[in-house]
């Protein structure tokens, strides 16, 4: 299986006492993405993407587009 290409590996967020809250989720990697530069326009579509499925695509998404621990 091929590893997944992180769009932004630079940004590291850790999701511990996120637990079941795609909410948290969405705005603790906004937040980091946000911190480190990236343009609003490249939050929003993360937040779009990742709002767009249930729990399960929130935290794929998450780890297609930052660092996750």
């Amino acid at each position: 299986m091929p590893a997944i290409k992180v769009r932004y590996p630079r940004v590291s967020v850790k999701l511990t006492g996120t637990d079941g809250n795609a909410l948290a989720i969405v705005g603790r990697v906004r937040r980091a993405m946000e911190h480190s530069g990236i343009g609003d326009d490249e939050c929003e579509a993360f937040v779009h993407e990742a709002l767009s499925g249930d729990y399960s695509h929130v935290l794929s998404t998450a780890m297609r587009w930052v660092s996750v621990s």
